[in-house]
């Protein structure tokens, strides 16, 4: 039974000495974690202690899909069972899962069943989570013993792994990074991270045994690009970002929200440290003030982890304590855009800004803000370490550096894949994935997760890389790919993305909020009507105020190119 003076329990709850208005998604995290919702008696009080309003506090609570609003405290906990709706889920069996669960726990009222976006474990699918336990290839047994068992919370991840290196993925395990049948893999921790030569390329950079600006020219020399979809030169942007006046932010962005997407988990739960040094390389060389990490809500695990391994930093005095503050997403998807993404650390609703001003010159609490994505910043190291010409000495057809490709669907080995730039989806196949699944023939992919469009089987060998999918209205994006057989519909991977989209539409914009919406219904025919999604089509891409808008069509304009056969009702 919980306590019914809110005023007290709340307090108790937040556990700190001082409130801090920008902390307000970790407040309303420690009491949604308590309670399994948000009830109202304790969103008033915690706007009184942290001086905000209780309607901005309301709205913000009420923006992010991971927390939910109750009229009254809850005599117990609630607990919420989400099964994945991506569409590598859904191909491995997610709809059905959850139709037989609905059934089986009809008449408990604890538990809250949830239709959830992808959850960054599609080659682990199907995916269920039950509070914050991960339950991978997922039957309906495995989450009612789970339930039974009270399996809520994610299992401890322990620093024992030796060591983890690039390098090796590359040249003697074929790029394969091991699907783990746990969730809670083995990480290097910080002794076993420097006894392979790990912070020795920070302290030497400290000593100043390279100047800041060889640093960025070998970056740049990389060609090494912002890997969580915009793909913008990592080298330009540290020398933009550092030519404007001081303090200046950095911001890592861990939010790994677009459908198909892994490869940052896989990383992340194997050698933390990497990434950590790749962040203190790029703030030493930019000048940064204060580093802020924004991890997706989803990845309970990998919080664990990065918590650990920022702790041993602290304490072997590489970084002052609070140098780096690690904050906590709550389920929006368009927290992955970048102003979006400091809209929600500075504790706001995360709704994306207008441009200009770029965060470059005003971002975090108004201040230069050095953006990157989590892979971005974990090649880091191993590029100045062994140089540009070694990133750049691979790749396949005139395209130069190594992509981390997260490959789920219908092949037969799926998991992160460590290839050259410019290999094509038949060599990802057969060179990486083990080929199709028995009694599969490849009828098409989505090369770039949701956003990225669809390519039918005919077009499996163009190079797979920035730029090289434009001329058929894809990007790459984040490289996640899923592969679809002929037992597959692209109508359906479409509609599937769409209505993620009108989902996770922040609502800011009417073109975006309506129109993605409007799409999906329309998209529910067995015949499309051309004429209005074509309409749609143009107010998406001319007045949405950012990409999740824009790149809405891209899956309508492949299926009308590609498959057109599966919308037109030749009667």
């Amino acid at each position: 039974m919980f306590e019914v003076n809110s005023k007290i329990e709340t307090k108790t709850l937040i556990n700190e000495s001082q409130y801090f208005p920008d902390r307000l998604i970790e407040y309303l995290h420690r009491i949604n974690d308590y309670f399994g919702c948000l009830p109202k008696p304790h969103l008033s009080q915690l706007s009184k202690l942290i001086g905000r309003n209780e309607a901005d506090v309301f709205g913000v609570a009420s923006f992010y899909h991971h927390f939910k609003i109750v009229d009254h405290t809850p005599l117990k906990k609630i607990t919420t069972l989400r099964i994945c709706n991506g569409f590598s889920c859904c191909m491995a069996g997610s709809r059905e899962l959850a139709q037989s669960l609905s059934q089986e726990l009809s008449t408990n009222s604890n538990i809250n069943i949830v239709d959830a976006p992808c959850v960054g474990r599609c080659e682990q699918a199907p995916v269920a989570v039950l509070h914050q336990y991960p339950i991978i290839n997922a039957t309906t047994q495995k989450v009612l013993s789970s339930i039974a068992e009270n399996n809520i919370s994610h299992p401890p991840a322990s620093d024992k792994r030796n060591q983890f290196s690039l390098n090796e993925v590359v040249h003697q395990h074929n790029g394969q990074i091991k699907i783990s049948e746990t969730i809670n893999p083995d990480w290097v921790g910080l002794k076993a991270y420097k006894r392979n030569g790990g912070f020795n390329l920070l302290e030497s950079l400290r000593k100043g045994d390279m100047s800041k600006s060889s640093i960025i020219d070998e970056l740049i020399a990389s060609k090494l690009r912002g890997l969580g979809g915009a793909g913008f030169s990592a080298g330009r942007k540290w020398d933009i970002v550092s030519k404007h006046t001081g303090p200046r932010y950095l911001v890592a962005n861990l939010d790994e929200g677009e459908p198909g997407t892994f490869k940052d988990r896989n990383y992340l739960e194997r050698d933390p440290h990497r990434f950590l040094e790749g962040l203190l390389i790029a703030a030493y060389i930019v000048g940064i003030s204060r580093c802020f990490i924004y991890l997706r809500d989803e990845y309970h695990g990998c919080r664990q982890v990065l918590s650990d391994a920022i702790r041993q930093i602290e304490e072997a005095g590489i970084i002052d304590r609070g140098f780096i503050d690690l904050r906590r997403g709550a389920g929006a998807y368009i927290c992955g855009e970048e102003s979006a993404l400091i809209e929600s650390i500075e504790g706001k609703r995360g709704e994306p800004r207008h441009r200009p001003p770029y965060v470059a010159e005003t971002g975090l609490f108004g201040h230069p803000s050095l953006v990157h994505n989590f892979e971005t910043l974990f090649w880091i190291r191993d590029i100045i370490k062994h140089g540009s010409n070694w990133f750049t000495s691979h790749g396949r057809r005139d395209r130069s550096g190594l992509r981390s490709f997260s490959m789920s669907g219908r092949i037969k080995s799926p998991g992160v894949k460590l290839a050259p730039a410019g290999i094509t989806l038949h060599e990802l196949i057969e060179e990486y994935c083990g080929g199709m699944q028995a009694e599969h023939e490849l009828y098409g992919y989505l090369p770039g997760g949701a956003s990225g469009g669809i390519l039918p089987a005919r077009l499996n060998n163009i190079p797979l890389d920035f730029d090289t999918l434009s001329q058929y209205g894809c990007f790459i994006g984040s490289a996640a790919i899923v592969v679809m057989s002929h037992i597959d519909k692209a109508r359906d991977a479409a509609t599937n993305a769409m209505a993620f989209f009108a989902d996770e539409s922040c609502g800011q914009c009417s073109p975006c909020r309506i129109g993605t919406g409007r799409a999906l219904n329309l998209m529910h025919a067995e015949k499309w009507d051309q004429e209005s999604l074509g309409d749609l089509i143009s107010v998406l891409r001319d007045a949405s105020i950012c990409g999740l808008g824009q790149a809405a069509p891209n899956v309508i304009e492949s299926v009308n190119r590609f498959f057109s056969s599966e919308v037109i009702n030749d009667e």
